[in-house]
């Protein structure tokens, strides 16, 4: 008995170390990833001002006359993820209330494994769809837009996002108690009233934080824009023309052209650190609307 409960305690152990080392290889690679942003980010403000970087609006460091302002490449992030939040969220809600209020069992576990296969499908092929099919499309209803457009891609990135707002939404919703939902029947409350101004009022946060996730993936996405939306940093907000995102400009900067080590490919980490900075604030805001949708109901 003693040899088993000793074998039984060296082999816990060993397991709870190699969990420790399985812990410490994700933190330590996020601590290498941050520290070789924050180097090379420093070493490219010793040769710009910050405060040509964050209000010039003109964006050519690969060009003869180098500017190195970043709200162009922001303008284009900013543009593309909005087109897809405003594809993503009515859908991926509309899709939410149903499978959780409305669908049957059978058709729940089969649609909702179904509606997340669209995670699956490779960035690149939605990247040709936009390309290829979804802008000739567009053209015929809108003549004026241009062969690389902030429309295509950012119509295309909210399909792509639609499972991941659809899921965590169900899942919030799902999770109100059923309680609430008999009282509201209790009430004389139809069902649609039901899931409209009980259901979704009381998963509220659950819901916010699915669509902030989401925004922080169509802010990261890169193929999809790298290849549809093309590469002309402007700083414009109509989806009709070509953009550049900060995702297609570290694309461009890293095929290979540009020598390292010069101030144009530190470039890449600048604008990598913004990008960085941006999908952080997200992502900290998303965990906190979750934190307290799981405190209010957990």
């Amino acid at each position: 008995m003693r040899q088993r409960a000793r074998r039984r305690g060296t082999g816990e152990r060993v397991l709870q170390t190699v969990f420790l080392l399985c812990g410490a290889v994700s933190v330590f690679t996020t601590l290498g990833i941050v520290a070789v942003l924050v180097f090379e980010t420093v070493e490219f403000f010793r040769e710009v001002s910050i405060v040509e970087f964050f209000t010039d609006t003109q964006w050519t460091p690969l060009f003869a006359t180098k500017r190195f302002g970043i709200l162009p490449l922001i303008a284009g992030t900013v543009l593309t993820s909005a087109i897809a939040i405003l594809v993503a969220m009515p859908l991926g809600l509309l899709s939410a209330i149903y499978l959780s209020e409305f669908a049957p069992d059978r058709v729940r576990a089969t649609v909702k494994p179904a509606l997340e296969i669209l995670a699956g499908i490779p960035t690149v092929v939605y990247g040709y769809f936009a390309l290829l099919f979804v802008t000739p499309l567009l053209q015929v209803l809108i003549p004026a837009l241009a062969g690389f457009n902030a429309l295509s891609p950012g119509i295309v990135m909210g399909i792509m996002i639609i499972p991941m707002v659809s899921s965590l939404s169900e899942d919030a919703m799902y999770a109100v108690p059923q309680n609430l939902r008999e009282a509201s029947y209790a009430l004389g409350s139809s069902h649609l009233q039901t899931a409209f101004r009980v259901v979704v009022p009381s998963a509220f946060s659950g819901i916010a934080a699915s669509f902030l996730l989401a925004v922080s993936r169509a802010v990261g996405e890169t193929m999809i824009v790298a290849i549809a939306a093309g590469q002309q940093p402007r700083l414009t907000l109509s989806p009709l023309v070509p953009v550049e995102t900060m995702t297609a400009y570290i694309v461009q900067v890293s095929l290979g052209d540009t020598p390292q080590g010069t101030l144009e490919y530190k470039t890449i980490f600048a604008v990598g650190m913004t990008l960085f900075l941006f999908t952080l604030a997200l992502n900290l805001l998303s965990q906190r609307m979750r934190d307290r949708f799981q405190e209010r109901y957990g």
